[in-house]
């Protein structure tokens, strides 16, 4: 996995460890139209599963995860999260009481069981000591999947999202994993509705305004349009400065210059990473950077703090990411 500088987690950070996660579970994003309207499912199950609770309900039940086919045999009791962003997912669709440790990483929702647990730096023993009948993570390190298989163990791979759609098939994918598919179509027909009215509200059509995204400062990292966050900055039809300055090796990540900022103009600044552990930026400070003062967004004192948690997950909580830019978009300054 490659990993890029900015928060301190996964993505899950998972895309995500703890200063590369942010960057890694951002990564990956491809169309946006399919972030706002319902797509396919992941497979045929995915379509019997969101026309019938009772069907979802039903076990054994095969489902494609990002380590390939996964089958499930019964009602899970036991479940263990070695990922944030499936953490929140599992307490959405209802699968919280199942829920019997969860990794290090995962701080909401607050009563979720906090261990310290890694996705990153998988223990088997620890893991097994839990007496799990479902492992769900963000990616296979250590040969987790293999090693718990041995076990007798399930596990489900789920990935950064690449696009807003990703986002919603794995709420799905992990609703019927653990017998709460209608609560997962409803979560997410939930999320969708949000961010549709969001979008509305603040307008899809901003091509004129310019934004910096910054994962991590000094140096300088950014996410392009291509990435996760990218995408979902796109709703608005935002231009992304750090676009011109990716290159092919960067990922979506580019590192850019004070000039290259201070150049670019933008007239939005998000920090993604304000929080005391992923950088502790501020608009205090960045309007104290050397030749910072002049920019737009600075001036017009839209340099805006971001949740890094809700910032760096695909999750349940992505409507708030975007009525976080949809506020900053509305009071963006024009030039």
């Amino acid at each position: 996995m490659t990993h890029r500088p900015g928060r301190r987690r996964i993505l899950h950070r998972a895309p995500f460890l703890r200063a590369a996660s942010v960057a890694t579970a951002v990564l990956a994003a491809t169309t946006l139209v399919a972030g706002c309207g319902s797509g396919k499912p992941a497979d045929a199950a995915s379509t019997r599963a969101s026309a019938s609770g009772s069907a979802a309900a039903s076990f054994p039940v095969t489902l494609r995860a990002g380590n390939g086919k996964v089958t499930i045999d019964a009602r899970p009791k036991h479940i263990v999260s070695l990922s944030p962003t499936a953490t929140e997912d599992l307490y959405a669709v209802g699968a919280g009481k199942q829920v019997v440790a969860v990794d290090a990483d995962s701080d909401y929702p607050s009563g979720a069981p906090v261990t310290s647990l890694s996705g990153l730096t998988p223990n088997i023993e620890a893991i097994a000591k839990y007496s799990p009948d479902l492992v769900v993570a963000s990616q296979d390190s250590g040969g987790l999947v293999n090693r718990l298989r041995k076990l007798g163990v399930p596990v489900m791979i789920e990935p950064a999202a690449a696009t807003i759609e990703d986002a919603y098939t794995q709420i799905d994918r992990i609703g019927r994993a653990t017998g709460h598919a209608a609560r997962a179509a409803q979560t997410v027909a939930g999320m969708k509705s949000r961010i549709a009215a969001t979008v509305k509200r603040a307008g899809s059509h901003h091509t004129g305004l310019r934004y910096y995204w910054e994962l991590g400062a000094d140096p300088y990292y950014s996410a392009t349009s291509s990435t996760f966050v990218g995408r979902v900055a796109s709703l608005f039809g935002l231009k992304n400065v750090a676009d011109k300055a990716d290159k092919a090796a960067d990922g979506g990540y580019p590192q850019l210059s004070q000039e290259y900022i201070v150049s670019a103009r933008p007239q939005l600044i998000f920090l993604a990473d304000n929080g005391k552990s992923d950088g502790g930026q501020s608009p205090a400070i960045v309007s104290a950077r050397p030749g910072w003062s002049g920019i737009p967004a600075v001036r017009g004192k839209a340099v805006i703090g971001l949740d890094g948690d809700v910032a760096s997950r695909w999750g349940p909580r992505l409507p708030q990411l975007v009525d976080a830019i949809a506020r900053a978009v509305e009071k963006a300054p024009s030039r």
